[in-house]
């Protein structure tokens, strides 16, 4: 996110206007019945959503430490932005650094809250979150992120009852930062109970989570899996074989789980805008990006949509359209023909965060950059909707890209979301 959000932290934004219901819808509505997972053959309304990311405090809170008055003077600000910018959902990072934002009987208290992580601030952020985002008519989606740790690689300066300190050979060290080990089944247990306890406890709309699976790569360092490959990885044909398949069950078992326990709520993941480069594989898109979802990081994004896995796909497509490597226009395609048929809806990621940005390109220091991506995807009847990174360019709008979004797409009223129950 942004600077400091998905992907080393890079991350996206929510919006679209609601439209009519066109032909493509209808395909989607069929192609939801066909699918099954408990989805509605009834399209939904479009969805025009924001990030607020609390890792480091990106968005919220604003600093560590505030009292319980304030953070949630903070978050209902937030709430109030979105509303006025005419979005419908909002998307909340509740577990951040595998602790919590609400009163976890599995993780510590989130850091971000108090500046110290196990720390009651004094008050439950999600249950406020959920409470006051519904009678905003906002959706709220809680944001997880199933496997990193920490920013560092200190274990002490975790809480001394942190699992990763309870159970030290869960953890691996790379690249500056504690991850959770994907190939241990007893980890793939632990944050699915961690994340869907979140699920039981309170009326959110949705699970969603960002792009970290595996890390992203560090030149001249290995993942150390390989205790854990030697264990779980008989009768896969490479490592990396194994450790998608390792992915595939998180996501796989967690759509179980989750209706389960409540059938109307949502499966979200927002994945790196690059599945496979078309120079790695036909079925990919035509870009030349740096870092491919499906063997960098090994996420088959693609594939949890063809088998049905999740409701909703946001990929960030965080590029200008005409960049070279990457071209949103070209990408905006790709993913519109993934989704065909499918039944699970497709939101786009958007660079809000760039707006403005001086080292960005040019494109970004055109306020009307951003509007020109929901022009253009108006032309993709797969696209349901928008999602923007992040809530403090939201409020901001330091070059009024946001200000151009609302008055060339949003002038109506969002159409509200059907609730989950």
């Amino acid at each position: 996110m942004g600077p400091i959000g998905r992907r080393g932290f890079v991350a996206a934004g929510v919006g679209m206007a609601a439209a009519l219901l066109t032909a493509g819808d209808a395909a989607v509505a069929v192609g939801q019945a066909r699918s099954g997972a408990g989805r509605s053959d009834a399209p939904r309304p479009a969805l025009r959503g924001m990030w607020i990311a609390t890792v480091a405090n990106r968005d919220w809170p604003s600093r560590a430490g505030l009292t319980a008055s304030a953070q949630r003077t903070e978050l209902i600000r937030h709430l109030d932005t979105a509303v006025a910018r005419g979005l419908n959902a909002v998307v909340l990072q509740v577990r951040p650094t595998a602790d919590a934002l609400w009163p976890s009987p599995y993780e510590p208290w989130a850091q971000c809250l108090t500046g110290t992580q196990g720390k009651d601030p004094g008050w439950d952020p999600l249950g406020t979150a959920v409470r006051e985002a519904h009678a905003r008519g906002l959706e709220l989606h809680a944001w997880f992120n199933p496997y990193r740790v920490a920013n560092h690689t200190d274990p002490t300066r975790l809480i001394a009852t942190h699992p990763a300190r309870v159970h030290p050979g869960w953890v691996v060290p790379y690249g500056g930062k504690f991850y959770y080990n994907p190939g241990l089944p007893e980890v793939r247990a632990f944050v699915q109970d961690a994340m869907l306890d979140a699920v039981g406890r309170y009326d959110i709309d949705a699970v969603h989570w960002d792009d970290y699976f595996y890390p992203y790569p560090v030149a001249g360092e290995s993942f150390d899996d390989d205790s854990a490959y030697r264990s779980h990885g008989a009768g896969f044909p490479s490592r990396a074989a194994w450790r998608r398949d390792n992915t595939d069950r998180l996501v796989e078992e967690t759509a179980e789980r989750i209706k389960k326990i409540k059938p109307a709520v949502r499966f979200g993941i927002s994945p790196f805008g690059v599945w496979r480069n078309a120079t790695t594989d036909p079925a990919g898109s035509d870009t030349r990006g740096g870092v491919q979802t499906y063997d960098d990081l090994y996420a088959d994004t693609r594939g949890w949509v063809r088998k049905g896995w999740i409701d909703y796909l946001v990929p960030q497509l965080y590029w200008n359209i005409g960049y070279a490597a990457c071209d949103y226009a070209k990408l905006l395609r790709w993913w519109d023909g993934v989704v065909r048929g499918t039944g699970v809806d497709l939101y786009i990621g958007e660079a809000l965060y760039k707006a403005g940005d001086p080292a960005q390109p040019a494109a970004w220091q055109d306020p009307a950059e951003l509007s020109r991506h929901l022009t253009l995807a108006k032309e993709y009847a797969g696209v349901r909707g928008h999602c923007y990174f992040s809530a403090k360019e939201v409020g901001a709008d330091p070059i009024g890209a946001m200000g151009r979004v609302v008055a060339d797409h949003y002038r109506k009223r969002a159409r509200p979301l059907p609730r989950a129950s």
